[in-house]
């Protein structure tokens, strides 16, 4: 019983010492100090315990450090901190120091830090100032003169500037810059056939435009990859032109007609109106008569003698007309 006692005694302080011991290694990282103290980097046990106090990771600082004092860049540990603690990365600064220091590109940490900062990938920036980089637009489609659509497809050789990576334009300004290059000169052609004939011609005057202006990069060389011809653009909006011209010509013409079917519809009543008043005016002739009788201006026997003319008139009239039918039957 006593030896069970005992067992379990040591095994309560087997533990509790494992507990203090993962306690104080939390906050005395020994064996990152023996690893730096080792790699030659001069820093104290109670560093990397303030390290701690102000919550900064004491590994994410010091294996930098230690690969930065193995490259010889001379940094200390104020720096690094400092970075950090504004919210950079650290690693990746000293990455991109190692590697312009061993391409011999002069880079500070300050800039490295600021480029950082901004938000740029700092190591790749310092990839790309030694191992340029290709950027592939893509089709773009303009009009020459001659009215034929061009396609270009034109692949931009890029090299980071670090001097301007803060500040600097990106990849899509790049792109378009080179866009409008080549639309400015495939519309200035005076045909398609000069493009296609020359299509170095887009490079050198996209060159000459100075694109790389206020960016982030270094244009090195633009080679045409492909050009292809498109639509008859000026067909197109000729045929469109005309069609449009067409339909505003059938709606004149449809206007006019209606304009001569109302001037007709208006005649009709016009001669409706006048037959009208000439059956009004004849209609007043025995009115007239009959007051003519009463007040004694005409006598009955003129009045018959009229009457006897007018049949006399009526007749006349008939048997010309019966004549005039029975010559036409002759003649024909």
């Amino acid at each position: 019983m006593f030896g069970l006692d005992s067992t379990v005694t040591l095994l309560i302080f087997i533990v509790l010492g494992l507990i203090v011991l993962s306690v104080f290694l939390s906050f005395f990282p020994i064996m990152l100090w023996i690893s730096a103290l080792a790699s030659g980097v001069k820093i104290s046990i109670i560093t990397l315990v303030a390290m701690r106090l102000r919550r900064v990771v004491p590994s994410r600082i010091v294996n930098p450090l230690i690969k930065a004092t193995k490259a010889g860049l001379g940094l200390n540990i104020n720096q690094l901190e400092s970075h950090f603690l504004a919210g950079g990365n650290v690693d990746r600064v000293v990455n991109a120091l190692i590697a312009a220091q061993r391409a011999n590109i002069p880079l500070l940490f300050e800039r490295a830090a600021a480029i950082d900062l901004a938000g740029r990938d700092v190591l790749l920036a310092v990839q790309m100032s030694v191992n340029p980089r290709v950027i592939e637009t893509p089709i773009v489609a303009a009009v020459a003169k001659d009215g034929i659509e061009v396609k270009v497809k034109a692949r931009v050789t890029v090299r980071a500037n670090i001097d301007r990576l803060v500040g600097g334009a990106g990849e899509e300004t790049i792109i378009a810059r080179v866009g409008e290059g080549i639309v400015t000169t495939v519309g200035s052609s005076n045909s398609h056939k000069d493009v296609l004939e020359n299509p170095d011609l887009i490079s050198r005057t996209v060159l000459g435009k100075g694109l790389d202006a206020g960016t982030a990069f270094e244009i090195l060389s633009i080679d045409i990859a492909d050009v292809d011809v498109g639509k008859n653009i000026g067909a197109h909006l000729q045929t469109e032109q005309a069609e449009a011209d067409k339909k505003i010509a059938q709606a004149k013409a449809e206007e006019r007609r209606a304009m001569a079917v109302a001037q007709e519809q208006e005649n009709k009543a016009k001669v409706v109106e006048m037959e009208a008043r000439v059956v009004e005016s004849e209609s007043q002739v025995p009115l007239a008569m009959a007051e003519a009788l009463r007040s004694g201006k005409i006598g009955v026997m003129d009045y018959l003698n009229l009457k006897n003319i007018e049949a006399d008139t009526k007749m006349r009239s008939s048997i010309g007309e019966q004549d005039g039918g029975i010559d036409d039957k002759e003649g024909r």
